[in-house]
């Protein structure tokens, strides 16, 4: 199919949590009836459920794995969730939350013309646990999103393809979306059937657990809506009790403060003390609360080529990532998610996870980034020393390390390590 190299079929390791595999009783989302009708311009020339049902076909052609469609108004409580969110101040350094919430909040807000939302998702599911990855300490573990080509091109590129062959079809005005808009589109997804938020507040499918991304298409044509998808998380909890670091206060709340995927992707300065244990050996965002639900046993692989994991960038070596320098670190990670993070704040991560791997040999890839350019380097640098080399150690190395240092972070990092 057009867009659709499938990747070689194994068994994913979630088919061995539960022999069950697929409940025949579940069918895919993309195949589901429209079952409702938005509010439109009269004397439509065409079939709205007809032009759906050829819509998802063109859709799965394309590459997407599941289709919904649902309104503008679908979903009227998440802009107060939103405001509650930002007033708690949950969402620490992501002030872009905050600038365009009244549209974040509110798809009419957005584009006023638009009556229908068309939901997509393309499915990343991925042929080991996450989880497995946390005991290789030696090297780096990068969330399973974000070790394969960037998906909002991927995603985007498709989108806009539907939008050329709907405009086609029955013609109106669209926008296409990819995560970067004010667009709540887990919510939104939810509304269209695609799955429904659980108690870590992330998307689940019955059909695809975690591992959906999300696009959508705005457009003025008044499509047949899809039913909205009910929460099937019941009494679980799994996702709220493995975070470590209690990023949960309540079911369906997040504090992304608290969050490592937030800290190690959105968080721009240094790392507090507390949650750098914690992080172990992420680098690069946290799959967690995604790798633990039960839902992920009716899971399948990504089945398209373009999203075929890198080689070597899921569990990369940490003594190897510790000599980039910002030419090395943008050639490794070009097209991939990471490459947007910046080699100061992927080093820091990587000196964090060095300095909990215990593997002093990472020491002598580590002393020379005492003295890098960057401050944020150079105080993860004291703290991964004081890890893997001790007090002792490292007292020695201060005066000639603070002679010179001017920033007050890097000078506070070094105070509290040789007074430990």
């Amino acid at each position: 199919m057009p867009g659709s190299n499938p990747a070689p079929v194994s068994a994913p390791y979630w088919r061995t949590i539960c022999p069950a595999c697929r409940r025949p009783d579940i069918m895919p989302t993309s195949t589901s009836r429209p079952t409702g009708e938005g509010p439109g311009p009269a004397g439509a020339d065409w079939d709205g459920v007809a032009l759906v049902d050829a819509m998802r076909r063109e859709a799965l052609a394309l590459g997407f794995d599941a289709i919904g469609i649902t309104g503008p108004d679908a979903i009227p409580k998440a802009g107060g969730r939103l405001d509650r969110f930002l007033a708690m101040g949950r969402h620490g350094d992501m002030d872009w939350l905050v600038a365009k919430a009244a549209r974040r909040g509110h798809p009419n807000a957005l584009w006023p013309e638009a009556r229908s939302i068309i939901m997509l998702g393309l499915n990343y599911g991925p042929d080991d646990n996450p989880l497995d990855r946390l005991a290789q300490v030696e090297r780096g573990n990068v969330s399973v999103y974000a070790e394969r080509k960037d998906y909002h091109v991927v995603v985007k590129k498709r989108l806009k393809t539907l939008a050329r062959w709907l405009v086609a079809q029955a013609g109106g005005e669209l926008k296409v979306f990819v995560d970067t808009a004010p667009v709540m589109e887990k919510p939104l997804a939810q509304a269209a059937g695609l799955g429904w938020q659980g108690k870590h507040s992330n998307l689940v499918s019955r059909d695809f657990g975690s591992w959906l991304f999300l696009g959508s298409i705005f457009t003025t044509l008044s499509l047949p809506f899809d039913n909205g998808e009910a929460d099937h998380c019941g009494g679980c909890q799994r996702c709220l009790e493995i975070c470590p670091t209690a990023a949960f206060p309540a079911p369906y709340q997040l504090d992304a403060r608290r969050c490592l995927s937030y800290l190690s992707i959105e968080h721009q300065g240094h790392i507090e003390t507390e949650f750098r244990k914690p992080m172990g050996n992420r680098i690069f965002g946290c799959d967690d609360c995604l790798a633990v639900c039960p839902w992920n046993k009716f899971a399948s692989l990504a089945r398209d080529a373009a999203l075929t994991p890198r080689s070597g960038l899921g569990t990369p070596d940490l003594g190897k990532l510790l000599q980039l320098d910002d030419s090395a670190f943008r050639n490794l990670y070009a097209g991939t998610p990471v490459k947007r993070l910046g080699r100061d704040r992927f080093l820091r991560n990587v000196l964090i996870a060095a300095g909990n791997s215990g593997n002093g040999q990472l020491s002598v890839g580590i002393e020379p980034l005492l003295a890098d350019p960057s401050p944020l380097v150079r105080a993860m640098a004291v703290w991964a020393l004081l890890q893997l080399r001790g007090v002792n150690a490292l007292a020695s190395l201060a005066p000639a390390y603070l002679r010179g240092e001017a920033d007050p972070d890097v000078r506070a990092e070094w105070a509290t390590a040789i007074s430990s």
